[in-house]
């Protein structure tokens, strides 16, 4: 099976010209939303419901939930309030997407043109990165991945 292109962004410090610009010239064909919370008012543009009706009018993409992608509640306020490192974060999360098997649980063909999103802004402290390299040590590396921002 050859390479399938999947990228990853947030939403933080982006306004929605530059958002869904990054989008496009990545060639995105569905937005795999990985947050915990995606209707907060806090999220703007990016709200589900705003942004399955701007990636179908903007890109003709579409929009999915991937749940089992988000962090549990409490181990994203621990990391928030500075309980737990990056590194114990990170090792929480890893532990916590092998414990719901997400390699066997999900479509891969979703990935292809995908795009993970998440709110922060750069990938490095963020659990979209840590899904995506988790998914590609399930998957023999099938995944090319690159990071919008």
């Amino acid at each position: 099976m050859p390479n399938i292109d999947v990228s990853t962004i947030g939403f933080t410090n982006k306004t929605a010209e530059n958002f869904f610009g990054l989008l496009r010239e990545a060639g995105v064909r569905t937005l795999l939303d990985v947050r915990l919370n995606n209707t907060s008012q806090l999220a703007g543009f990016a709200k589900k419901a705003d942004l399955k009706f701007f990636l179908s009018e903007l890109l003709d993409a579409s929009f999915v939930e991937l749940g089992d992608l988000a962090p549990e509640k409490e181990m994203l306020k621990q990391y928030q309030d500075k309980k737990l490192t990056w590194d114990s974060y990170a090792n929480a999360y890893t532990e916590l997407l092998a414990k719901r098997r997400v390699e066997s649980n999900l479509d891969i063909a979703l990935f292809d043109h995908g795009c993970l999103l998440c709110s922060e802004d750069k990938p490095h402290h963020c659990h979209r990165r840590l899904a995506v390299e988790y998914l590609n040590s399930r998957w023999d590396n099938i995944l090319k991945v690159s990071h919008l921002f």
